[in-house]
């Protein structure tokens, strides 16, 4: 893929700050497709591909979504599927697409619905499973694995306590900076501010982890409409190039000798996305992390190389990652507090703070930004770098 040759040019988010019970995930991924072309200012006739995130726990948004939306003669579809980790999978792809010429205007969505009228949660799909269970999985059961993601993550969370000395506290630090964000941010879901007390009171989930160091839930979706460079430029909002895509999946977490959740696929991703788009470290303006749990923003930063693998909690614990910090990360509140759309949350906070769009909590001189998707648990990875420049900021402005 060349760095820069595609770029996104229309965004649209449906509303997550409310509970909505009213409608399906395919309904959402309609509405999110619709907001994205009147956000680029495209007939939807224009679209000749579409690829649709694959949500692990419901088939109800697939490639069906071609028919629900009335798209003929599409010359790309799929339906992709890696966890957190598919946003940047889309866009790579995408990317490959249009490079080629196989595909000219490509929508890339995520949608579910997975909360629910109280009476109806008992069968819903994150209600606790019921009926008998055997082999492996029953035996998980028998010591309390009741399927959470939040056990696996705080396994690897214990894990890196266990060899750095990493705090709750230091977990905490990056609940309330993303939170001083999702205050600033109108499409957030939480917006009261937080103090490292209220994480430290909020009530266990699965130690370490408290209610605070855990993402939302939300019914919703987001679609990203991407094109060429060059036809990106005639379009209502500044393009957002893509400079760089990265992918590193470690494989089998429980295979001998592998310390699973203390080092991630970001190592690799990072190192590529980073490698195509020609910038460095410290050409990055902003980071979109995925938070699954604050403890995934920890692990993440110290793959991608912004501190040493074990001095992730001092680094994030001395304010740098909130507002006025000297990196600022997951600008809208992120998964903890903004609105959770898988890898989609990261991607569409970078589009917005790429364009300059983002109102009080945008960041300045907002370069370059690092997007992180992380799937599983903590076993898949992509990266992705945006930017309002085409080329490389050193080229064009001799950053250093």
């Amino acid at each position: 893929m060349e760095s820069g040759s595609a770029a996104i040019v229309g965004l649209g988010i449906t509303d997550m700050t409310r509970r909505r019970y009213d409608v399906t995930a395919l309904d959402l991924a309609a509405e999110a497709v619709k907001l994205a072309l009147d956000d680029c200012q495209l007939p939807k006739t224009q679209l000749d591909g579409l690829i649709v995130n694959g949500n692990l726990l419901s088939s109800e948004v697939r490639n069906n979504l071609q028919d629900a939306l009335g798209l003929p003669d599409l010359t790309l579809l799929n339906t992709m599927s890696a966890g957190g980790a598919t946003a940047g999978s889309m866009v790579q792809y995408a990317s490959f697409a249009i490079e080629a010429g196989l595909a000219s205007v490509v929508a890339l969505v995520f949608a579910d619905a997975p909360l629910r009228p109280a009476s109806s949660i008992a069968n819903s799909r994150y209600g606790v499973p019921v009926g008998p269970v055997s082999g492996l999985e029953g035996l998980g059961r028998t010591y309390g694995d009741r399927g959470q993601a939040a056990i696996r993550y705080a396994m690897a969370a214990s894990r890196h306590m266990h060899l750095f000395g990493t705090t709750s506290e230091q977990l905490g630090a990056i609940a309330v900076a993303q939170r001083q964000w999702a205050s600033l941010s109108p499409l957030a879901q939480k917006r009261e501010l937080i103090t490292l007390e209220d994480h430290q009171s909020s009530r266990l989930i699965a130690e370490p982890f408290r209610l605070l160091d855990c993402c939302l839930t939300s019914n919703g979706a987001v679609a990203v409409i991407m094109t060429s460079a060059e036809a990106a430029k005639d379009r209502p909002h500044s393009p957002v190039f893509v400079r760089g895509v990265g992918q590193g999946h470690p494989g089998d977490p429980g295979r001998s000798g592998f310390d699973h959740g203390v080092r991630t696929g970001a190592v690799a991703a990072g190192r590529q996305a980073l490698q195509q788009a020609e910038i460095g470290l410290n050409d990055v303006d902003a980071v979109q992390i995925y938070d699954s749990f604050t403890y995934t923003v920890l692990v993440t930063l110290e793959d991608y190389g912004f501190c040493a693998k074990g001095e992730g909690g001092p680094f994030v614990s001395d304010g740098r990652l909130g507002v006025g910090g000297s990196l600022p990360c997951n600008t809208g509140g992120g998964q903890l507090s903004g609105y959770y759309a898988w890898g989609f949350t990261p991607l569409s906070e970078a589009i917005i703070q790429a364009r300059g769009t983002a109102g009080e909590r945008q960041v300045a001189d907002c370069d370059h930004l690092m997007v992180s998707g992380s799937g599983g648990f903590l076993n898949y990875h992509t990266t992705v770098i945006l930017s309002r420049l085409e080329g490389s900021r050193r080229a064009v402005v001799g950053h250093a």
